[in-house]
Parts: structure tokens; C-alpha cells; sequence
């Protein structure tokens, strides 16, 4: 018998208004369960930025009370940050065998040795805690062994989907647990987290059957070497072109770190399966005729857009793309890249590939008809859209409107906002701190809204540096102004406006001088509020000016 549960919190450290960095919380009385520890590609105005993750700062503070984290998939957008997760906490991991598997190799990858035990489950297992009963349920998806999750609590369940789509001709043995999501819904929903993916797409989304005929189809009539790039975690995809590379006699080499990773993860596990004799090592292109080949690839982070611009522009170090070559691109663009990747394929075209990037690939989540299948088959008394943008959230509202879920049951949620539930009965409860962690390089959070600020402004109108050399005794300038511009000016064709600054310098800082006024902050905003005015003037431009002043 589970303990009766007074109060239920649920809430999102990332995953709404936004695409990526999934991670959701339920709180029972005191217990904490965590779901997903995803992380996000910067969007376009993080410069130099590598990836970005939840703020768990909250979880930290209350580590003690976290009782599980459980995973739903090995997606990087949602266990991409669980090395970052397991350096500050310690708890017990629940996923299914190859979601484990790719967490693991995230610790391994970032030299992570945490004493948190990793727990395997399946679509049957039933994790009992005091509170809650925890089953899952198997989902379609474009990676194997993705679940749903259902806390079945004295209030009620509540379930969150993970990513999902219905698909009637499932590719390899990828199935849903259609009626162990009825019986859940039979049982009584309290509140259903849900994937809004695609929640602005009409009809259902296409087949994976239909893709692997498709890309079977691309390699059958492709005269010279044939490239096949997908993101690296896209399990079903890879196996689909192997089946494909296999059937026409073509060798396969792979290309790209984060591929090999998750290839080797994955056949281990038994959830991929390399043809006989099919791979090659990419050092051995040049004895194969060209119709003999098909290379693999993805880039960085996983995603393939990267490593295919620099074929195209012949700059990677182990393919490039040439006469004759056929492109076949298996992935949609990331939300936020799509310029970058309508660039890519044109840049492929030019260098004389043959791209197809229509048909090839599908989406791993449902569009509006299985979003509705599954709140028919769930029933739940409220609703909360996850997975997207806001745009997302509120088309999955109104497709909940639709299936008979009034907007008053409804909540479309924000990072931090907090929805409790009392006797089956639910209001906003407030906000917990939330926000982004930014990742660049080796440094986890060092880079924050004041330097992505300077890094904006630097590419925008660049740089001016002021180096003086003062003697105080002497209350005279020793060497200098010397001006040095990046990004701002061509110096060359612009010395009288460079000469006319380095005057003005020379003439604050006398000023400055003779006034006693050695106080070196108020000489250096001097010099900058000078120079800001006197170049705007001329160029209506604001480079980023920095005064250094030195003693002798």
C-alpha cells in the first residue's frame, strides 16, 4: 500500500520554451525524482558557446531529499548533461539497457567516477518507493529502448511520455505498449507531461519502414561514392543505411568520433547489428572503386550538418565531397540551424554532389493525430505540454482542447514554475530558481550574460586598445598613445582618424595630469567616454575601447 501523498510539486529545470535540455522534477511531500538531465546546442547568439545545460542549483541545495533519477532514452537532449548532474549529486540512475549504456559512456567521456548506482530497467519493471510505484512503458522513437514513465501516487499517476510517435510499420523491433498506456489511463491520470514536438504538424507522422526503401532505393542508383550522414544517435537510421549499404555490395567507412561512440555502445548492446564483412577502415577508401563505397557520417555533438560543410568546402581531414559523389542527408534540421542547413546542402551542390535530403528521413516524434491518440488513451484530469517552444506548447494545448481537456486543466508551463496538486487538485505554486549553465570548453558555467554581452558587442564593431606610459614624477607621458584596432578599422586606410585619437588621448591625459587628477579609473572612463564620442561621430560605430595605462 503506498503512503498517502499530501502534496505533489511538478515542475521543469529546462525542456519548455525551448527544444533540448529536458529535465523535470517531481516532488512527493519531501521525495524528489528527477527525469532526463538533457543539454541544448547554443542558439545562435551564445558566440563560442559549446552547449548549454539546466541550472540545478535548486536539486544541490536538496540533494539529501532525491530519491531516483530515472532516464527515458539516450538522446543527448536528454541525458546530455548527466555527467555534469552526477559530479554534484548522488543518486540512483533507472533507464533501460542502451540508455544506461550511453549515460555511461558520457561519465567515461568526461572523467566522471560517481558512486551513484545505475539500475537497469524495461518497459515490465516496477520500482516500488514509498510514495509512488513507478512502471514504464515502451514508446517508438528514433533511438531503441525509449520509455514512458507513470508514478502512480495516492492522488493519482502522473506520467510523462518522453519522446514518442505511433508508428503502425515500426522499423527492426521497435513497438508500443499501446495497451499498457490504455490500462494506465484506465487506472486514472492526475497529470500527463507530454512530447509537443511536433504539436504544430497535421496528420501523423511518416513511417521508418518507408524511409529504409527510400535510402535503399538512393544507394541502388547512385553511380559513384555515396555519403550518408545522420545524427549519431539515430540508431535506427545507421541501421538502416548499413541494410541498405549491405543488400547493394557496397563497403561501409565511418566517419566522425561521436558516431564510432555510439556505434560501438550500441553493438555491444545488441541494438545494432553490422552486416559481415560490410565495414572498413576509412584509411582504406582509395583500394575501393567509388561505387564500391558509402562513408557514414556525423559531426560534432553528434549532428551531421558540420562535418558535411567541411567536405563540401574540401577542408575535412578524411572525405571530401567530389564530382559524382551522392549526398543522401537522413536528419532535419536542428530548430534555430535551419539557414545553416539549407547553406550546407547548397554549398554540397556546388561541389558537384547529387543531395537528397526528401524522403530519407522522419521525424521521432508524433504529429497532431498521435499527440490527440495519446491523450485519448491517457485521460488525464490535467495537462501539461513539455518537449518545445512555447509555439509548440500552446498548439499541443489546443489539440488537448480538442480531446474534450478544458484550458483550465491546462497549464502551459515556464522553466521554474511550479504546479502543486492537493486532493487531486491543482494551482500554481510558485517559481524555483532555474536558468542556463553554459558550457565553453573546459570551463562550466564561467561564461555569463556580461561576457556573451562583450563577445556580441567585439563581433559587432570590434576592439580599440589605448596603451599609454606615464611617469607620475615627472607628470609627463613617457611613450604612447599607441592604438591598436581588431575588427574595427583597416588601420592602414584609416591613420588620420587613429592619429586624431591618439591626439585627443595625449591631451586628456595632460589635461589630467596638470589637474592632479592621477586617479587611474577616472583617467581610463575619461579616454573611453572621449574616444566613444569622437568615433561614433565619425564612423557611427561603438568598438569596445579599452584604455591600459602603465607607471615607470
Amino acid at each position: 500500500m503506498r503512503a498517502k501523498v499530501e502534496k505533489i510539486r511538478v515542475f521543469s529545470l529546462g525542456g519548455v520554451g525551448e527544444i533540448g535540455k529536458n529535465m523535470y522534477i517531481i516532488e512527493l511531500d519531501e521525495d524528489i525524482f528527477v527525469i532526463d538531465a538533457g543539454l541544448m546546442f547554443p542558439e545562435d547568439e551564445m558566440l563560442g558557446i559549446d552547449k548549454v545545460i539546466p541550472d540545478i542549483s535548486y536539486l544541490v541545495e536538496r540533494k539529501e531529499r532525491i530519491k531516483a533519477i530515472f532516464l527515458t532514452h539516450g538522446h543527448e537532449e536528454h541525458i546530455g548533461a548527466i555527467a555534469y548532474v552526477l559530479k554534484k549529486i548522488t543518486a540512483p540512475v533507472y533507464g533501460t539497457k542502451l540508455t544506461l549504456g550511453l549515460a555511461a559512456e558520457k561519465l567515461k567521456e568526461h572523467g566522471v567516477n560517481t558512486d551513484a548506482p545505475f539500475i537497469e530497467i524495461h518497459s515490465d519493471s516496477e520500482v516500488v518507493f514509498e510514495k509512488a510505484t513507478v512502471t514504464f512503458f515502451r514508446t517508438i522513437h528514433s533511438i531503441p529502448d525509449s520509455v514512458g514513465i507513470s508514478f502512480r501516487t495516492s492522488q493519482g499517476a502522473i506520467v510523462y511520455t518522453g519522446d514518442f510517435k505511433f508508428d503502425q510499420t515500426p522499423y527492426g523491433a521497435n513497438r508500443a505498449d499501446l495497451g499498457k498506456m490504455a490500462q494506465i489511463g484506465e487506472q486514472g491520470v492526475l497529470c500527463l507531461l507530454s512530447d509537443s514536438t511536433n504539436a504544430e504538424k497535421p496528420g501523423y507522422t511518416g513511417s521508418d519502414t518507408d524511409v529504409a526503401e527510400e535510402i535503399s532505393d538512393v544507394v541502388y542508383n547512385a553511380r559513384g561514392r555515396v555519403i550518408a550522414a545522420c545524427y549519431a544517435s539515430n540508431i535506427t537510421r545507421i541501421q538502416q543505411v548499413l541494410n541498405a549499404a549491405q543488400y547493394h555490395g557496397r563497403k561501409v567507412a565511418i566517419v566522425g568520433k561521436s558516431m564510432h561512440k555510439v556505434m560501438d555502445v550500441a553493438v555491444r548492446l545488441g541494438y545494432l547489428h553490422l552486416p559481415e564483412k560490410t565495414i572498413i577502415s576509412i584509411q582504406d577508401i582509395e583500394r575501393y572503386e567509388d561505387r564500391e563505397l558509402l562513408i557514414l557520417t556525423t559531426g560534432g555533438h553528434g549532428e551531421p550538418m558540420g562535418a558535411l560543410a567541411r567536405m563540401a568546402k574540401q577542408a575535412h581531414k578524411q572525405v571530401n565531397i567530389k564530382e559524382g559523389d551522392t549526398v543522401i542527408v537522413a536528419a532535419s534540421p536542428m530548430p534555430g540551424h535551419e539557414l545553416l542547413f539549407l547553406k550546407t546542402i547548397d554549398a554540397l551542390y556546388r561541389a558537384g554532389a547529387n543531395v537528397v535530403h526528401k524522403n530519407v528521413h522522419v521525424s521521432g516524434h508524433g504529429c497532431q493525430e498521435e499527440l490527440k491518440l495519446m491523450l485519448n488513451l491517457m485521460k488525464p484530469y490535467y495537462f501539461v505540454p513539455v518537449h518545445g517552444e512555447y509555439r509548440m506548447q500552446k498548439a499541443h494545448a489546443n489539440l488537448a482542447k480538442a480531446v474534450g481537456i478544458s484550458e483550465e486543466r491546462t497549464f502551459l508551463l515556464d522553466k521554474g514554475e511550479v504546479i502543486e496538486f492537493r486532493n487531486g487538485q491543482a494551482k500554481f505554486g510558485g517559481k524555483v530558481p532555474c536558468g542556463n549553465i553554459l558550457i565553453d570548453g573546459l570551463g562550466i558555467g564561467d561564461v555569463g550574460n556580461i561576457v556573451l554581452r562583450d563577445r556580441r558587442l567585439l563581433s559587432q564593431d570590434g576592439i580599440l586598445i589605448v596603451v599609454v606610459t606615464l611617469s607620475k614624477e615627472a607628470k609627463k607621458i613617457v611613450s604612447g598613445p599607441e592604438i591598436i584596432s581588431r575588427g574595427f578599422v583597416y588601420v592602414r586606410e584609416s591613420e588620420m582618424l587613429l592619429d586624431e585619437a591618439a591626439k585627443m588621448v595625449t591631451n586628456i591625459v595632460n589635461k589630467c595630469m596638470q589637474d592632479y587628477v592621477i586617479e587611474w579609473s577616472s583617467l581610463k572612463l575619461s579616454i573611453r567616454e572621449a574616444l566613444n564620442q569622437y568615433l561614433f561621430e565619425k564612423t557611427k560605430r561603438k568598438p569596445m575601447i579599452l584604455p591600459i595605462i602603465m607607471e615607470v
